[in-house]
């Protein structure tokens, strides 16, 4: 199995909807007081401006021509002041794999190339949220390396 990484471009869009509606869906059933139930959670118009934004990065993992998975990151610069001190990170937004291609390290792969993305860019760190609620997320990400970094918490008052 050949799996290819390339950067997404705008006839992606059709492709990714099924990817970007499996992230989105599971938001809403996790979350429904935040996410609002939509069926193209990702407009072709949004998808596009991210393209054209040149601190925004979107990779495609391809299996022939399946595309297999997606990563959405953001770069952002934290500006030194008299607590924190500057900072370069590049933010995953996003990572989807296809459920008929989970399983055959196509998540790895991306992740690993996202990588060498963020050393060719020069960040100092790669950052991502992941829900407390998804453990298997979170047992991904720990085993390719990554660590928690802080923890998010909140009450909710209605």
């Amino acid at each position: 199995m050949d799996i290819f990484i390339r950067r997404a471009n705008k006839c992606d869009h059709e492709a990714l909807l099924p990817l970007f509606r499996q992230v989105h869906e599971l938001h809403v059933s996790e979350r429904p007081d935040l996410y609002k139930e939509n069926s193209t959670p990702v407009s072709q118009a949004f998808f596009e401006s991210q393209l054209d934004d040149v601190k925004q990065h979107i990779f495609v993992a391809t299996i022939g021509n399946d595309l297999a998975g997606v990563i959405v990151m953001k770069e952002e610069e934290i500006t030194e002041n008299s607590f924190v001190k500057a900072r370069k990170v590049l933010y995953i937004n996003s990572l989807c794999i296809s459920e008929v291609h989970r399983k055959q390290g196509i998540g790895k792969r991306l992740m690993k190339y996202v990588f060498d993305f963020g050393k060719s860019l020069k960040v100092d760190s790669i950052e991502l949220g992941v829900s407390e609620n998804n453990p298997h997320a979170i047992k991904f990400y720990e085993s390719i390396g990554m660590k928690t970094k802080s923890r998010k918490m909140e009450i909710i008052l209605n």
